[in-house]
């Protein structure tokens, strides 16, 4: 299977559907980021310390896997250089969307997470990863990648989920059970059954990997970075907020 051309599109789906990663910011938010309070999200509910992004003016900036018309706009309002790149032609279109209504500069790339090889070494100040490398099996390859196209002294800010949630019935969480039923690594591509996934793919909705913490963490530390901040989130929609946080959100640095 095709995960990325999958993914793809499932996610050009997720944007018809309305899902909040794909909701654009409103020009309230743009114009408070031109007043220069950036408030930007990495994970659902809490909003990125800014003392982790520094001064963003002038800055160039990689909102990488991020499109959607949320974190993109925002930079570009407070004065950075921005570029979007996602896998999702639609959520690109949401960026291209507020960059018009706006009056915002934003250059917009499709591709990969894991192949960033249409950016020069060392071209970027600063990345932005919201949550979403659950939607590719090998993340080892966007830390590695992230690294390269980051400036000595750039920042590498990161949102992804805890692994843990990957060990639960999803089916029984909608009906407000903890089941667990998954060993992890997990990944809906192979540990799925049969229907279940047949169903998935029906409703074009994306597959999704867990990753270890190893990888996640060790990961960007593996790839060169000196991990210098970290935080957990909560959604309060989620049943397992109740019991732990599903999200982290990590700032690394190149040294």
């Amino acid at each position: 299977m095709d995960i990325f051309s999958y993914n793809r599109e499932a996610w050009n789906n997720e944007v018809a559907r309305g899902n909040c990663w794909t909701v654009p910011v409103t020009p309230d938010q743009v114009q408070t980021a031109r007043e220069g309070s950036l408030h930007i999200l990495l994970t659902p509910t809490k909003y990125v310390p800014a003392e982790w992004m520094g001064e963003v003016c002038g800055k160039d900036v990689l909102c990488l896997a991020s499109g959607g018309g949320q974190q993109g706009p925002l930079l570009a309002a407070a004065g950075a250089r921005v570029t979007v790149f996602d896998q999702s032609p639609s959520q690109l279109a949401q960026d291209a969307l507020v960059a018009k209504r706006e009056g915002l500069e934003i250059c917009l790339v499709e591709g990969n997470m894991q192949d960033l090889s249409c950016f020069d070494n060392a071209c970027f100040d600063l990345i932005i990863h919201p949550v979403s490398n659950c939607f590719t099996p090998d993340v080892l390859s966007v830390w590695n990648e992230a690294y390269r196209v980051l400036r000595v002294g750039g920042r590498l800010l990161s949102g992804f989920n805890n692994p843990a949630i990957y060990l639960l019935d999803f089916d029984a969480l909608e009906n407000g059970q903890m089941v667990i039923s998954h060993k992890l690594p997990y990944s809906d591509r192979d540990d799925m059954t049969q229907e279940e996934l047949a169903k998935r793919m029906e409703n074009k909705e994306p597959l999704e990997f867990s990753h270890t913490l190893t990888e996640q963490i060790g990961g960007q530390i593996a790839a060169g970075f000196l991990i210098a901040g970290f935080y957990e989130d909560t959604d309060p929609e989620y049943t397992v907020a109740k019991y732990f946080p599903e999200f982290i959100a990590t700032l690394a640095l190149k040294r």
